[in-house]
């Protein structure tokens, strides 16, 4: 079912992506820590599934949220000639990294688990 959703998104990104007008210059840097934001977001909340914490209040609230709030740093950034969308970014981008990294070890332990089982069944029939 998650996979039919990750290709759908794929598929209907890819053409609205073709179709789109491109993003001015003046509202990339919006756009992009935007994005950051709502990528932290998804890999926090595939992070809480994980878990089993999950809860589609926080995620929603937490997408909308971060993604808000770092356009408005960026926008005060601006305002005020100052960088202060680059503490977003850095802030973001280690929690995704952090997030990325509970992902992986949670994948490489059930492979693990799966491969020493698999040994075990054809040890414990090469006994019999």
């Amino acid at each position: 079912m998650i996979l039919v959703a990750i290709v759908i998104g794929c598929i209907l990104g890819a053409l609205i992506g073709m179709n789109a007008p491109t993003i001015s210059y003046t509202y990339s840097s919006y756009l992009a820590i935007a994005i950051i934001a709502a990528l932290d977001s998804v890999f926090g909340g595939i992070t809480s599934v994980l878990k089993g914490n999950f809860d589609m209040k926080v995620f929603i609230t937490g997408f909308f949220g971060n993604a808000i709030l770092s356009i408005l740093l960026t926008w005060l950034g601006v305002k005020l000639n100052v960088d202060i969308y680059l503490a977003a970014i850095v802030v973001f981008v280690g929690r995704m990294f952090t997030n990325l990294a509970i992902i992986r070890r949670y994948y490489i332990e059930k492979w693990t688990t799966k491969i020493y089982k698999k040994e075990n069944k054809s040890a414990t029939k090469n006994n019999n």
